[in-house]
């Protein structure tokens, strides 16, 4: 089973392979490490003696090997997701595997983490929107003289452009990009 990328039927389906991405196990496991990373780094900044340089290197040498193989077993004995891959993190990281999400809950990984994926997911939905908003410009000023009949409540109304038509189109991906904001 891919871990690269989210899959689903409306994902493969429907999204793109960046947005696969961004939802998929390596993402969230890749996340969680960082997260590890960071809580293990201010910990030391705060003066907790425990953790030592050398233990934050060890961790950032294995942040992006996530070893699926060990913690799916281990999830099999705990039946716990993020203890599971504490402990997987572990057996790469021997000498920091007593500091890895120390002090810390699953909420701590689990939540921060959805959040992280959710920012990255509208990230990408806001870059994409802003690309079919230049398109559509290009349209409506390449037809800005093309005449058509306009609609209300679909019926023929009085005529228009097709480029104006694009424009009202443009102001409501405007309006979606505002809220993107």
């Amino acid at each position: 089973m891919p871990t690269d990328i989210y899959t689903s039927p409306l994902s493969e389906r429907y999204a793109g392979k960046d947005m696969q991405y961004i939802f998929s196990q390596d993402m969230k496991f890749k996340t969680w490490r960082r997260l590890w990373i960071a809580l293990a780094e201010t910990e030391m900044e705060l003066g907790l003696e425990k953790i030592t340089p050398e233990m934050i290197e060890e961790l950032k040498a294995h942040k992006d090997d996530i070893n699926y193989d060990v913690a799916r077993a281990r999830e099999k004995e705990v039946r716990h997701d993020v203890m599971s891959h504490v402990y997987a993190y572990g057996q790469q990281c021997p000498t920091a595997k007593g500091i890895i999400h120390l002090g810390a809950t699953s909420c701590y990984v689990g939540d921060n983490t959805d959040i992280i994926v959710m920012k990255e997911a509208l990230k990408l939905i806001k870059k994409k929107l802003v690309c079919v908003i230049d398109e559509l410009a290009k349209f409506a000023k390449e037809y800005k003289d093309l005449p058509t009949l306009a609609f209300t409540h679909f019926q023929p109304a009085q005529p228009t452009t097709v480029g104006k038509r694009a424009t009202l189109w443009i102001n409501e991906f405007m309006m979606d990009l505002e809220d993107l904001d």
